[in-house]
Formats: structure tokens, sequence, C-alpha cells
């Protein structure tokens, strides 16, 4: 008689480990010390001074096998080479768009699209914009307006596509702004300031049915078009028996273009591209790709980055892969909501966002609670994970200040690097956090730059 296989708990990565980086450990008063020297800014921190670092999920991944089988045998010739073509060929298969550009990351590609569409008079309709996109769009003088559907906006309010557009008010914008002043409807996946929530496709579809009506293109910030597709598998009728590669093709196709970090589900360190279906519009971008990135042949990346994305796009698409990566982030998203911690609920797919104004009530929004929460991850634990708020997003195009309508902070997992381990430390961690928060304080700004103030701002505790 045969044995019956339960349905095991267990969490176990789906790959082995082939080499290391040591990481190393830090005392308290080490740390208050490196905190303060770094301006009380975890950007600033030296990395080799964090023992867990979710700053971002952009770049810091492992590389597979077989990528850097192929990374050795790269073509580094500056034009034609043989690895852009095998790097084009992926992104046309794929996403099936006709014109493919590399560009050196995400914000390159931002940049040159926004550059060639983009003025004072043009405004761009989102979901929600991440940092770098509304950075890029008002660098031209452009409006950047996010249009996520309201459960969006609520942090414990459970909805499997809390990442979709609100399209009474897409259709509402269009028509106060004018189609002639909207130079593309944008759809991010997964909805990174928003708690890293799914699109679905029928809202994709929606979207581009809409946009298309009124003449305007449709192009998706696909930094994690995988990510994205598995939860359309998960949550989404219709599409149970379809693999993520079936689904992000769909995806694609409602689209006109796309933006797309590489270093996010494109598993590589470096590295992005955009892919228009515009022949003018492409032209215009490559012209200004030669002024910026380079010969469009490598678009500021080495033959072995393109290598790496060429095999790291299909990689993201593995179906075991994407099985275990949302899970890890579920899998901590239960722990923290057993111990009372406020996260964005459904957990989403490349990071767990704590609601740190819920967390932490005694902490004005002008004292920017998130920031002051992240700070005290990384002196009680050493963990490092980044603020978003309104340290990053609550200054204005004119200077004024408002508060950014969430206050979270982000635990984004670098892909293939940690173990369950490192995950059951961290929740370790963020409960001590949970028991001394009325001790946390809050944080004021001493120094800031003009643009991406995130990045470098100095601050000092209240």
């Amino acid at each position: 008689m045969p044995l019956e296989t339960p349905t095991f708990k267990t969490i176990i990565e789906p790959f082995r480990i082939k080499s290391l980086e040591p990481i190393y450990f830090t005392t308290p008063e080490q740390r208050a010390a490196l905190l303060a020297e770094a301006g009380y800014n975890p950007f600033l921190l030296r990395a080799e001074h964090v023992l867990i670092d979710l700053l971002t999920d952009s770049g810091t991944g492992a590389l597979s096998a077989k990528q850097w089988s192929g990374m050795i045998a790269s073509d580094e010739s500056y034009a034609g080479a043989q690895s852009f073509y095998r790097f084009e060929a992926a992104v046309k298969d794929i996403t099936g768009f006709k014109h493919v550009i590399p560009t050196h990351q995400g914000r390159a590609a931002e940049h040159i699209l926004f550059a060639n569409t983009v003025d004072k008079t043009k405004a761009v309709l989102n979901n929600t914009h991440f940092d770098t996109t509304r950075a890029n769009i008002e660098a031209q003088g452009g409006q950047a307006l996010d249009l996520v559907i309201a459960e969006g906006r609520q942090p414990r309010t459970i909805h499997p596509f809390k990442g979709n557009m609100d399209l009474e008010a897409l259709e509402a914008a269009i028509q106060r702004i004018g189609p002639a002043n909207i130079p593309m409807v944008m759809i991010t996946v997964t909805n990174n300031s928003g708690g890293g929530q799914p699109v679905s496709m029928a809202n994709v579809r929606a979207v581009s049915q809409i946009a298309h009506r009124y003449g305007l293109p449709l192009i998706i910030d696909a930094c994690r078009f995988a990510e994205n597709s598995w939860f359309v598998k998960l949550r989404e009728e219709g599409y149970a028996d379809k693999t993520p590669l079936e689904i992000a093709r769909e995806l694609f196709s409602y689209a006109d273009g796309c933006t797309m970090s590489a270093k996010k589900d494109g598993m590589s360190n470096i590295g992005g591209f955009l892919a228009l279906n515009d022949d003018g519009l492409a032209q215009r971008c490559r012209n200004l790709e030669i002024l910026t990135e380079g010969f469009p042949t490598y678009g500021g990346m080495a033959g072995y980055d393109l290598e790496a994305i060429a095999v790291g796009l299909y990689e993201a698409l593995q179906a075991d892969y994407l099985r275990y990566r949302i899970r890890s982030i579920e899998y901590l998203g239960d722990k923290l909501t057993a111990f009372g911690i406020p996260i964005v609920q459904p957990t989403g797919g490349h990071a767990l966002y704590i609601d740190a104004r819920a967390m932490l009530p005694h902490i004005p929004d002008a004292q920017y609670p998130a920031w002051s929460l992240n700070n005290a991850l990384y002196l009680l634990g050493g963990v490092r994970g980044v603020e978003i708020g309104s340290i990053m997003f609550g200054k204005q195009p004119d200077g004024s200040e408002n508060s950014a309508p969430l206050d979270l902070v982000r635990l984004a997992f670098p892909r293939r690097v940690y173990t369950q381990s490192h995950v059951d430390y961290l929740a370790e961690v963020l409960l001590a956090l949970q028991q001394q928060r009325e001790q946390i304080r809050g944080h004021r700004i001493v120094w800031q730059a003009p643009v991406l103030r995130h990045f470098t701002i100095r601050m000092e505790p209240v």
C-alpha cells in the first residue's frame, strides 16, 4: 500500500548553497556609534556593519550556477555583441515588445522614457509611482498622480489585489486633465509603495482598455512582473492552471511598453531595459541612450550582465522559486501578526511592510515614525530596512511638506540570499521591538538634498 504524502509545513529553499559570504555581529554600543556617524540614515551605513540587510531587494540577490556559466562565456564587444542578442531574445520572448533598449538600471530607463515624453504641461497616471519614477517625472516638470484603489491605502484591509488602479478615478483624471496632456498611463506591478501588493489581470486589462480608448499608451513598471504573475495564479479565477510565463506574456500583451529594473525580477546585480512598440519613440529613446548610457547593444551594461539577465528573467518565473519566495514573506507576516505587530495585509511579494504609524502612535508624523522604527531595528538587532513614508514621499515639488498616505518600514528580501533561520531571527528582533516600542524616539531633519532626499538625508533623534 503506497504511503500518503502529507503537506509539509517547513519552508525549504529550492536550491543548494555552493559559496557563501560571512556576516559579522556588532554590539549594541557599536551600532549606536555607527548610526550616529551615518547621520541616523541607514543608507549611509557600511554594509559590513549590517547583520541582515533588507534595505532593498534591488541587485542584492545571489546568482545561479546557470547565470555564472553564461557570464563566463559572455561577449564583451562594444557593438553587436552576442550577449545582447541573447538578452534581447529573452526580453522579446517574455514581453512581446518590438524594441528592447538596455540600460544600466531601471531609473535610467525611466529617465530616457520621460525625457522624451514629459514636460511641465504633462501628467503621468499610475496606481502608485515609486520614488525614482516620481522623481524622474518631476525632474522634467511633469506631475505624477497616484490612483490606487482605496483598499491600497488601508494597511489592514484584506483584498487580494490591493495594487489595483481605481478605474473610475483613472477615467475622471483623463477627462479632467485631457488626453493631450497625458503622455502615458502607467501601472506598477507589484505596487511597491503600497506594500508590494499585486495587480489583477482583470485590472490591467481594464486599465488598458480605458487608456487605449483615449489614445493613450499603457506602460508597465515591470520590476516585479514575475511575483505579480504568481499572485495572479494563486488568487485570480481562471489562472490556476497557467504557468507564470504564460501569465506574464498575457500581462504584457495589454501594454505598449515597459520599464524594467532587472535588479529585481531579472535576478541580476545590475541592469534594466526600456521596451516599446512605438517605432518613433523607440528611435528617440535610442538617440538619448547613446548620449547618456552607451551604444544600444550594451546600454551601460557589460556583456556578462546581459547574460545574467537573459537567464535570470526565466529563473524568476520558475514556479518552485516563486512558491518559496512568496511563502517565506507570508511566513514572517504570520509570525508578526501573531505578535500583534501591525503590517500591511495580506503580505506582498518581495517584502514585508510594517505600519509604523500604528505601531508607534506616540511619535507624531512630523517626527517620522517609520524612519524612527527603522533606526531602532538596526540598533536592536543589526537589521537594516528602509522607510517608505514621509521622508521618501513627504516633500512636494514646491518645497512644502506633507505626510505620506502610508508611513511604512519595508523589509525587502534579497533573492536566494537568506535562509529560514535568518527570518526566525528577524522575527525575534521585531518581537523585542514591539515589547519596547514606547521607548522609541522620533527624529528630525538636520540636512536634506533637494531631490530623492532619503538617500543622503542626515537626521538626529528628538
